[in-house]
């Protein structure tokens, strides 16, 4: 690691006043990526504005409107116990993440601030069609996520909740990395009253995307039998040493209509 300096605030305001101060500074979550990161030498920010003690950023809570409201700070183990009662979805998705160490450690907020290829949770709030709610304003799922690592977070912005309307069915299954527990391809599917979304993540170069063919299908017949006519081309796919491009594409027909079945 290069020398850094370590700041705790204990709010959302004081840590956007030292993220401004200081072109260098890097927000600091549950810093599972950005450790190794650094570990590696692949980062030498000068501050390090750690977010963890800031009791703002956590919890779980259903707002007036009845959309379930998470605290960017909440880990995904609280993410799993918290959530199960009202998106039992969301809720084993955010169980399946990593192994314990990650799950205790790793944070909603950040895992969406960093937008990795293959994590889970950018399906999710794709799927959900959900709201990332920033110290500044309000980003529609379908406009944050920007490309693999970018998101339409702007320097000094920091996430601060995500708000999830409830879908009355939906499923995540995903085909994990056997070390990572990362998705080799993972596929989200949400049924609501008027619509019909599907996510999938750690298939596409360019990161999480919306299936809009498979949403189309689904919403005249939401069954697995429905996907049959649809696919996804290989073209744009991840090709790596766990799997080629058509392999990937094949797995997201897979998993999607593995994730119908049990929305059903």
């Amino acid at each position: 690691m290069y020398a850094f300096e370590l700041e705790r605030p204990e709010t959302v305001a004081a840590a956007v006043e030292l993220l401004k101060g200081d072109d260098e500074a890097m927000p600091l979550g549950g810093g599972q990526t950005l450790i190794p990161t650094l570990k590696a030498r692949l980062a030498q920010p000068s501050v390090l504005v750690s977010l963890g003690a800031i009791g703002e950023l956590r919890g779980v809570r259903l707002d007036e409107a009845g959309h379930l409201c998470i605290g960017a700070g909440e880990t995904h183990a609280g993410v799993a116990r918290q959530a199960a009662a009202h998106y039992p979805a969301l809720a084993a998705l955010a169980g399946q993440i990593g192994d314990p160490a990650v799950r205790n450690r790793g944070t909603l907020g950040g895992s969406l601030a960093n937008n990795d290829p293959s994590a889970c949770y950018p399906a999710a709030v794709l799927g959900s069609g959900a709201v990332v709610v920033t110290n500044t304003r309000e980003i529609a799922a379908d406009e944050f996520f920007q490309g693999m690592f970018t998101t339409d977070l702007e320097e000094g912005e920091i996430i601060t909740e995500v708000r999830f309307p409830i879908p009355q069915a939906a499923s995540y299954r995903k085909f994990a990395q056997p070390a990572s527990r990362f998705a080799l391809t993972g596929v989200f599917v949400a049924r609501f009253a008027d619509a019909v979304r599907v996510a999938v993540t750690g298939a596409s170069e360019d990161g999480v995307f919306r299936w809009e063919e498979a949403e189309a299908a689904l919403a005249r017949d939401f069954s697995p039998e429905a996907l049959a006519g649809v696919s996804v081309p290989a073209d744009g796919m991840i090709g790596d040493l766990h799997g080629t491009p058509e392999y990937r594409a094949h797995l997201v027909g897979v998993m999607a209509a593995r994730a119908v079945a049990a929305a059903r």
